[in-house]
């Protein structure tokens, strides 16, 4: 099956907050208490949040198979990847397409690195491709504890 990679449009934002969601309940599992992981996936963010981010001027890109959006990246002007997720359904590769998508278009903006927070499965992605931990994050969210990890890789 063929995956095509391409700039967001408003029509995805729906498709994608339920992405999110659902990629959070299918990847953390081995990873992440059910507590955490309902936290964590009630944290998706609406479509019209997904929307209005976009006027701060970072650019999303989409993964499409044909059944529609599998997996979506958000960067931001500063090299600060916000969202990346991948539907459980997508096939090998989908993220690392995205990934790829982020960088060259960050390194093209001249950002000196790119960073995120990364979940523990995440992590071990963008460890893969080049990325360090620079810390673990403790925190809780609605009471529950969870953490995550700041991650980033610098540019050419």
């Amino acid at each position: 099956m063929s995956v095509i990679v391409r700039d967001y449009r408003s029509e995805d934002a729906e498709a994608l907050s339920l992405l999110y969601a659902r990629s959070v309940g299918a990847r953390a599992t081995a990873d992440y208490s059910p507590a955490q992981i309902e936290v964590w996936a009630g944290l998706a963010p609406s479509a019209a949040r997904l929307e209005a981010l976009m006027a701060d001027g970072r650019r999303r890109f989409v993964a499409l198979q044909a059944q529609g959006p599998v997996g979506f990246v958000d960067l931001e002007s500063d090299g600060h990847i916000h969202f990346l997720y991948k539907a459980p359904e997508a096939e090998a590769g989908v993220a690392a397409r995205l990934l790829s998508a982020a960088e060259a278009l960050a390194v093209s903006a001249k950002a000196p690195r790119l960073y995120a927070e990364a979940s523990e499965p995440a992590r071990r992605f963008f460890e893969r491709h080049g990325f360090v931990v620079v810390e673990r994050r403790d925190f809780e969210v609605e009471g529950v504890a969870i953490h995550n990890y700041a991650v980033e890789k610098p540019l050419p």
